[in-house]
């Protein structure tokens, strides 16, 4: 939403949440940064319950592990309170956060692969062929663009 009003209003100039945050104001009045720093809230909350509630399922449900429900409440919230501590550019963190993702996506999605793809686990929900098939294919895709990625970063590559 807030590109596509930085857009129409030509200001190509911003560059992080701070400046995106002040320049709604401006551009859509008074609610607009508001809703925008609520909006930033809800997804990052919705994001580390998504989070947690996965590492919970994973924990105890394949490795039988169960540890009480504040300890993983402390262990999501702490990368973000450390970052928020350090005083860091917000933007940075996201991008960090997303660059971190890309390449720790690839486990989970070749594990759920795995799993669909077997009879033996899966029964009459197997996933078709195809559809592991294309899965693998983006997932290999995935793994060549964070290779690229990794190249470009490391001064390998000169785009």
């Amino acid at each position: 939403m807030a590109a596509a009003v930085f857009h129409a209003h030509g200001r190509g100039d911003v560059a992080d949440l701070t400046t995106a945050y002040e320049t709604l104001t401006p551009a859509l009045g008074g609610a607009a940064s508001v809703i925008f720093g609520i909006s930033l809230l809800v997804s990052g909350l919705s994001s580390s319950t998504v989070g947690t509630m996965a590492g919970q399922v994973i924990m105890q449900g394949f490795l039988g592990w169960s540890i009480p429900i504040w300890v993983r409440r402390a262990l999501t919230m702490a990368p973000a309170l450390f970052v928020i501590a350090l005083n860091v550019n917000p933007t940075q963190v996201i991008i960090l956060t997303q660059v971190v993702l890309s390449f720790a996506l690839v486990a989970p999605i070749g594990t759920l692969l795995y799993f669909t793809a077997r009879q033996d686990v899966m029964k009459g929900l197997v996933n078709h062929r195809v559809t592991t098939v294309v899965g693998v294919l983006i997932g290999v895709v995935i793994v060549s663009l964070n290779l690229v990625l990794l190249t470009q970063v490391f001064g390998l590559l000169h785009s």
